[in-house]
C-alpha cells in the first residue's frame, strides 16, 4: 500500500475508534484492502444503522473504491441505491484518498437518496422516459496500451460501475464505443482522461494523454441497443468493421474509424 493510502487508513481507525465501528477485512498485494466501517445515519428523528464494507484495489486512490452496503433497517434495493449513489458520487471526484469524505457525502445525502429510490409507479415511469431520452453513444480512440491488462480492467470495471454498455476493439487500432445514459459516458470520458491507467516508456504509470472522442451522440432508432460491454481482441480491419455493423454502429464506422486504419 502506498503511504497515502496507509495515513488514510490510520485517519480512519482514529475517526471510528468505537467499539466495532471500524475492521480491517482483509489485505494483499493482489487484490488490495478491504475495510468495514460502522456508522449510523440520523434522519428525521430516526436513526439508520450502515454497514460500508470498502474494498481498494492496489490502484486506489487512482482507481475508486468498490464498496457494498447493508443494513437491518432497509430492503435490499434501498441499499443498492446508496450504494450507486456513493459509487457515482466516487467516480466524480479527484484520484485522492476519499473514504472518509464518501462517508460524510452519504450521511449528508442519505434522505434524498433514499426519497429518489422511493417506490413509485408515476415516478418510475418519469425515471425511465428520462434515462430513455438521456441515452447517448460515444465512439473513443485509444492510441496504444502498454500494461494491456490492466487497462483492460480498469475499463471493465468503469463500465460496469457507470452501468455503461458497449464495446472494446482492439486491433490496427483500439476503439471503445459506448452506450448509456449522457451524465455516465461524461463520467467515463473524465476518469478515462484523469486516472493513471498506463505506464509510460519508463514503466511509471501514468494518465492517457493520446485519448480523442471522435463523436458523442444522442442514441437514435438508427443504432442497436447494446445489451453488455464485452472485449474484441484481436481484429483485422474487415472484423472490426464487422463489429460496427453487429451493433448497428456501422455508419460511426464510416464517419470516424477507416479513416484511421
Amino acid at each position: 500500500m502506498s503511504e497515502e493510502v496507509l495515513d488514510e487508513l490510520a485517519v480512519l481507525s482514529a475517526i471510528y475508534c468505537g467499539e466495532e465501528e471500524f475492521q480491517v477485512v482483509g489485505e494483499s498485494a493482489e487484490t488490495g484492502l478491504v475495510y468495514r466501517i460502522n456508522t449510523v445515519v440520523e434522519s428525521e428523528e430516526k436513526k439508520t444503522p450502515l454497514s460500508l464494507v470498502f474494498q481498494l484495489s492496489p490502484e486506489y486512490p487512482h482507481t475508486p473504491p468498490d464498496v457494498s452496503i447493508s443494513s437491518n433497517q432497509l430492503s435490499r434495493k434501498q441499499c443498492q441505491e446508496l450504494r450507486d449513489g456513493l459509487l457515482n458520487k466516487a467516480c466524480s471526484l479527484q484520484p485522492r484518498p476519499m473514504v472518509h469524505e464518501l462517508v460524510l457525502w452519504l450521511q449528508q445525502n442519505f434522505s434524498d437518496l433514499l426519497t429518489t429510490s422511493a417506490p413509485n409507479t408515476l415516478k418510475a415511469q418519469s425515471t425511465a422516459d428520462g434515462s430513455a431520452e438521456g441515452m447517448w453513444t460515444a465512439l473513443l480512440h485509444l492510441d496504444h496500451m502498454r500494461s494491456k491488462t490492466k487497462y483492460i480492467r480498469l475499463i471493465e470495471k468503469w463500465t460496469s460501475e457507470l452501468g455503461l454498455t458497449g464495446r472494446l476493439l482492439m486491433g490496427k487500432a483500439i476503439f471503445i464505443l459506448l452506450q448509456g445514459e449522457r451524465k455516465s459516458i461524461k463520467e467515463y470520458i473524465h476518469l478515462q482522461r484523469t486516472v493513471k491507467v498506463d505506464v509510460d516508456s519508463s514503466g511509471k504509470r501514468c494518465k492517457e494523454k493520446m485519448m480523442s472522442v471522435l463523436c458523442e451522440i444522442p442514441l437514435s432508432d438508427d443504432f442497436k441497443k447494446i445489451s453488455t460491454f464485452e472485449v474484441r481482441d484481436p481484429l483485422s480491419s474487415e472484423e472490426l468493421k464487422k463489429e460496427f455493423e453487429e451493433v448497428g454502429s456501422l455508419k460511426l464506422h464510416q464517419e470516424f474509424v477507416s479513416s484511421l486504419l
